[in-house]
């Protein structure tokens, strides 16, 4: 059936999964793969319509050519019951002729009554690749639609990296330290408030210049 059908796909049903494994888009892979398919089956399907009806012509032409041959040999039988020897031979002549039609047009009928059987087991095949690989399809579909979505989940949240516990330690962390800042300031305020000056001024004015280097190198 190769000589009557040419074979328009790269790849078959044997090598499909293999290559499904290692392909990026197999969506893609399988798409190609099915309008490869659909074309065979189309194919078969014209040529199966066209030998259908050539061994339906050959069979018609057949059985007539055996009708002929039978109708030459009653008429050979009644050339004889009439004495006509000569009309006889010539009527069974003729028989012979027909006869080997009927054997050729049944030998033709035959050949070409195995294709359209050969080409009815290969549409079934066909289908039944093609519909195997469209459930294929609809799964490989929904493998990508998740592979997709787990993309973007990772992408909108993959900077949430972390345990709870951890992010909340950080941030407990951070409001005590502004806590105690602000405990250390307002302690600083009321010291101020109550504070008679003694020392020396320019002491004062010194070491607040040397904390506000320190404070500047510490950033």
């Amino acid at each position: 059936m190769s000589s009557l059908i040419k074979r328009v796909r790269d790849i078959t049903v044997a090598t499909l999964n293999e290559r499904l494994e290692r392909a990026e888009d197999p969506v893609r892979l399988i798409d190609q793969f099915l309008w490869a398919t659909r074309e065979e089956i189309i194919q078969a399907e014209r040529l199966y319509q066209q030998y259908s009806a050539h061994a339906s012509s050959l069979r018609a032409q057949w059985l007539q050519a055996e009708q002929q041959a039978e109708k030459r040999e009653q008429q050979a039988v009644t050339a004889l019951k009439a004495g006509e020897e000569h009309l006889a031979r010539l009527a069974l002549t003729e028989k012979q002729h027909h006869a080997q039609r009927a054997q050729q047009y049944k030998e033709l009928y035959e050949n070409s009554q195995a294709n359209v059987t050969e080409l009815e087991a290969l549409l079934r095949e066909l289908r039944s690749e093609y519909q195997a690989v469209y459930d294929k399809r609809e799964y490989y579909v929904a493998r990508m639609e998740s592979l997709r979505l787990q993309q973007r989940m990772n992408e909108r949240f993959g900077s949430m990296v972390g345990h709870p516990d951890t992010m909340f330690r950080r941030l407990d962390d951070r409001i005590s330290d502004m806590e105690l800042e602000a405990r250390s300031l307002r302690e600083i305020r009321r010291s101020g408030q109550s504070y008679i000056p003694t020392g020396s001024s320019e002491l004062v004015e010194a070491e607040l210049e040397q904390l506000k280097r320190k404070l500047e190198k510490e950033g």
